[in-house]
């Protein structure tokens, strides 16, 4: 099966075209105050209606609490639920509670990292390997930070996963060569400054992800 791709943190009916004119298989909205991609319910309703039905819509969160999480349900804007620093027993009861996908991302840094995947089997549908941020840092993702993709040699992955941290046109070819990632997101990569989507660079990420099989 081909590479699908998922761009993260859209913002702007512009960027939202551009990625589902590339193609992209699954778009991302954030709800994080702390992130420069956070956005409103409000605003992101409206960017979900304009996504058409082949297209996942997938609401980015960092261990929400189930208040937040009903409402996003509600507002009929999503298709799948991602968690951040979400632990695995929590993970399993928003699964349990919310009719949707339920992606989990796992902070690779070691391998001692990528085997904590295995926490979530049965808890979530899929595991979304990303780079570790430092310790400080308040966001858990969207940095433009990688991690060693040879970590992923020969782990058996316990669920449908996806490829992120640090991708970009530049590298995506490699590490779809590298690791056969079946699904690879991408946010900071696309970017002109923190939380500003370049539709060139949407299209240049979707291009190489599709000519790089």
């Amino acid at each position: 099966m081909p590479t699908t791709a998922k761009i993260c943190g859209l913002t702007t009916p512009a960027t939202l075209d551009a990625a589902l004119g590339g193609g992209a298989s699954h778009v991302g909205f954030v709800f994080f105050p702390a992130s420069p991609r956070h956005l409103t319910f409000d605003v992101a309703a409206g960017l979900a209606g304009r996504v058409p039905e082949r297209v996942q819509r997938v609401g980015v969160f960092v261990d929400p609490d189930d208040q937040l999480l009903e409402a996003a349900v509600r507002a009929g804007m999503l298709d799948a639920i991602q968690l951040h620093r979400t632990a695995p027993a929590r993970v399993a009861a928003i699964r349990a509670k919310f009719d949707r996908e339920v992606w989990v991302a796992v902070a690779i840094k070691a391998r001692g990292d990528v085997d904590k995947a295995r926490d979530y089997a049965g808890a979530a549908t899929l595991i979304l390997y990303d780079a570790k941020t430092p310790d400080e840092a308040s966001l858990p993702g969207g940095m433009g930070l990688r991690f060693d993709w040879s970590l992923l040699d020969g782990v058996r992955h316990p669920l449908r996963w996806a490829l992120s941290g640090g991708l970009d046109a530049g590298n995506v070819g490699e590490a779809i060569r590298r690791t056969g990632a079946p699904l690879v997101d991408v946010s900071s990569g696309v970017e002109s400054a923190p939380g500003v989507k370049d539709m060139d660079k949407i299209a240049g990420f979707l291009k190489a992800v599709a000519t790089n099989q």
